[in-house]
Order: C-alpha cells, then sequence, then structure tokens
C-alpha cells in the first residue's frame, strides 16, 4: 500500500493506493469516526452502487459500522443544490446526526456533492472519499474543493472541506468505460504539464501500455499524479496563490461545460480542449516555444479522441466572465512556460483568446 500525506497545517489526511482497498475501507474508516456509535451515510450513484456498493457495505458491516446508502443520479448536470437538498433531507428522515460520518463512492460528480453536503450538514461533519473514477483518484477526490453548477457557470456554489482520508483503489477501475478512462487521463498529463515533466515524458511514451490499462503504469500514473496534488493542495490549501496552477486546461474547458449545458463534454474531455488552448495561448503570447505547445497538444490527442467543440466561439468566450477564478474582471489563465513550469497570466488579449477558441473549434 502507497500512503501519500496531504501535509496541510490543520486536518492533514492520507491518501490511501492500493489494489482491493475497497474490500478493506471499514478498517481504515472505523479509526476516523467522530464517536464508536457514529453513523455511516454512504452516497454513490446507481450504477457504482450496483459495482462496487455491496463491497463497500460489506467491509463496513465486518468493521461494527452501522451505514447506509444514499443514492443520487450521476453527471455535470445532477451537480447542482436541489441533489444536495434531497440528500440532506434523507439524512435527516435517517437521523443523521453530528457524529455521523459520509463516505462518497463514485466519481468527481459524487465526490463533490457529498463533500459539499459533508460541509453544510449541521454545520458540517466529516466525510471520507473513496474515489471510483480515474479523474477522482487523481484529482477530484483530494483537496477538499467541494460544491455545485449554477446555469451561470460551473463550481460557483461550494466550500472547501478536506476529508479525513482518501481510499484510491485501482481494481475499481475495472469497470470504467473507455471514454471515462480517458478523460481521467487529461488531469495526469496536466499534472505533467504543471510539475512533473517525468510524468508527462511517461505518459506521452507509454500511451498503448496506459491505455491498454497495464497495471503497473496505470498504478505510477495515479501515485505521481496524487503526490503532485497532494503537494500543492498543502503549499496552498484555499487556492490564493499556487493551487491556482491546478486550474490549468479549466478555464476554457468549463466555458465548455457551460456553453453546452452540462450535457455533451465530459468534465475531462473539456480540460483537454482546453490545455491545448491555453498552449495556443501562451505560444502566440510568447510565453512558450510553439514546440512546446506541440508537446502538449500532441500528448492530449494521443489520449483522444475528443468531442468536437460545437459551441461559437461566442458562446465560449461569454461564459469565461463567469468562471470563478475571474478577479475583477480579469479571465486568468495558467499558461505553460516549459513542461513542468506554468504561470498565471491575468492580462491575455481578447483576440488571443478569441483565436485560440476558433484554433479548437476548427481543429476538432
Amino acid at each position: 500500500m502507497t500512503r501519500i500525506r496531504v501535509r496541510l497545517k490543520q486536518n492533514p489526511y492520507d491518501v490511501l493506493i492500493a489494489g482491493g482497498l475497497i474490500k478493506q475501507a471499514g478498517r481504515h474508516i472505523k479509526p476516523l469516526l467522530p464517536s464508536p456509535k457514529s453513523r455511516v451515510f454512504v452516497v454513490t450513484s446507481p450504477t457504482v452502487r450496483r459495482h462496487w456498493g455491496a463491497a463497500l457495505e460489506t467491509s463496513l458491516e465486518n468493521s461494527g459500522l452501522s451505514c447506509e446508502t444514499l443514492e443520487m443520479n450521476d453527471g455535470e448536470r445532477n451537480k447542482r443544490l436541489e441533489t444536495v437538498e434531497r440528500l440532506a433531507g434523507q439524512m435527516v428522515t435517517r437521523r443523521a446526526d453530528r457524529k455521523s460520518l459520509v463516505v462518497a463512492l463514485g466519481g468527481g460528480v459524487v465526490g463533490d456533492c457529498a463533500g459539499f453536503l459533508a460541509a453544510i450538514f449541521l454545520r458540517g461533519i466529516p466525510v471520507v472519499q473513496v474515489p471510483t473514477t480515474f479523474l477522482a483518484q487523481v484529482d477530484a477526490s483530494i483537496g477538499g474543493k467541494t460544491g455545485v453548477n449554477l446555469e451561470s457557470g460551473k463550481n460557483l456554489v461550494g466550500a472547501f472541506h478536506q476529508p479525513r482520508a482518501v481510499l484510491v483503489d485501482p481494481e475499481v477501475l475495472s469497470t470504467l468505460d473507455d471514454r471515462e478512462l480517458r478523460a481521467g487521463m487529461f488531469e495526469s498529463l496536466k499534472c505533467g504539464v504543471i510539475r512533473d515533466p517525468a510524468l508527462f515524458a511517461f505518459m506521452s511514451r507509454q500511451s498503448t501500455k496506459i491505455l491498454g490499462r497495464d497495471r503497473k503504469a496505470l498504478l505510477r500514473i495515479i501515485t505521481d499524479s496524487v503526490r503532485v496534488k497532494a503537494a500543492v493542495v498543502a503549499a496552498d490549501e484555499k487556492e490564493s496563490d499556487l493551487r491556482r496552477i491546478l486550474n490549468f486546461g479549466h478555464t476554457i474547458g468549463h466555458a465548455l461545460e457551460a456553453a453546452t449545458a452540462y450535457e455533451y463534454f465530459l468534465h475531462g474531455e473539456a480540460v483537454a480542449w482546453g490545455m491545448i488552448a491555453a498552449a495556443e495561448i501562451a505560444s502566440e503570447s510568447r510565453f512558450c516555444s510553439p514546440e512546446t505547445a506541440e508537446q502538449i497538444s500532441s500528448a492530449v490527442r494521443t489520449y483522444g479522441p475528443l468531442p468536437a467543440v460545437r459551441a461559437s466561439t461566442h458562446e465560449v468566450v461569454s461564459r469565461l466572465a463567469a468562471d470563478k477564478k475571474t478577479v475583477a474582471g480579469a479571465v486568468h489563465f495558467v499558461l505553460p512556460l516549459k513542461i513542468g513550469k506554468v504561470k498565471i497570466a491575468a492580462d491575455v488579449p481578447a483576440d488571443v483568446i478569441r483565436h485560440a477558441v476558433e484554433q479548437i473549434r476548427n481543429n476538432a
């Protein structure tokens, strides 16, 4: 088992990575309970519950834990306040209290909603993340960012609420379809671009093995990505400075999701186009060389195919103003300087942004 510490000044926690971990979850969760009599509320989706619910519930019960399971529908369109309100109502009906603990079993949407639920229910109860998609394992489950979408933009309502632990079991990826797996790969590529050149090089060279679900290759990518995320979060928990580099590809990526009503792209796919656009902006603004931009674009496309960008340039650009990273009207972009190093830029000319969006629309 690999144990990676998220070294926060307050409430540090571990990310545990091991095959078969979901069947041992109970013994890892039990010491984290607020009270010996705490009840566990598992939040999951019907699909994930069908595949992995029994394994988790059995593990909890074998450790002597009382648990109940709540279901929510997956997909970005369900990452809304009404979903969290419905789950909170079910917890009240089932007599949850301040000593209860939430376990998020699912992908990023379930993790974000369950985490936000834990952050606000009775003004805050603990949560443990058990991510079941590649994207959630390498990114969404770590760092305590929880929240939901509004019609006007993504993740505009939320809270920082760190988990008590994150349990990553690569074996659950066996039920993940190829499109979801590829979508998660883009978050690992992101980690390589912003901080880990060796990870980027490995993913560029070993795409056949990785997409073929080679166990050792997947384990390396997960572990390296988690190390990057944990280090950045530990250095900047509340996204005041350094942590913003984790948004590489997300500025235009979130705009693409919003412009298509969260029903067309998987999150990782939108981020992938956002990474290509950010590399184009960096190259045109002379922050990076054309060769670096091409390296990024080529690596992203290796893990495609990506859905075509059907939203108009105007629709995408107009959504940028509503992005939560916009400050005083200025849109902030994370732009590569070279593989492994990025900068935050808030002075990108409007015509450069439009041109980058046109490029991904034309090259889809």
